[in-house]
């Protein structure tokens, strides 16, 4: 079946955002080029680095917003996660909150892609 199974986030220095990427997901990306890095969010899904100042066709600067979300998190990965991000000075966009769909956090990488952490309340869902 087409599914989607990879996310390419343009960057300003593939190396710095490598770092950070290798230090909140305390893993190593799964392959790393001289302008572009991956790594594997699941079995099914990556999340690739590639500079944007090497890519053809060169990216729109602005089309819009969106976020990496991890939503298979509990109420305590939230938290954790919050606490180990803020102490390592990632930039945090939202605190810890509920929200409507669940208990949340939204913080930001070095090019200010946004990553939502979520303990998703599924009680309403039928």
């Amino acid at each position: 079946m087409f599914r989607a199974n990879s996310l390419i986030l343009y960057v300003d220095d593939v190396d710095r955002s490598t770092a950070f990427y290798r230090d909140i997901l305390k893993a190593d990306p799964v392959a790393t080029y001289q302008d572009f890095s991956v790594f594997a969010l699941s079995d099914n899904f990556v999340v690739g680095l590639q500079s944007r100042h090497a890519i053809d066709p060169k990216p729109q600067p602005s089309v819009g917003g969106f976020e990496l979300s991890f939503s298979n998190a509990t109420k305590e990965d939230v938290d954790r996660l919050h606490a180990d991000w803020t102490a390592k000075g990632v930039e945090m966009v939202l605190k810890p909150t509920t929200l409507d769909f669940g208990y949340t956090f939204v913080a930001a990488d070095p090019d200010g892609h946004r990553l939502r952490v979520c303990a998703t309340d599924t009680t309403n869902v039928s």
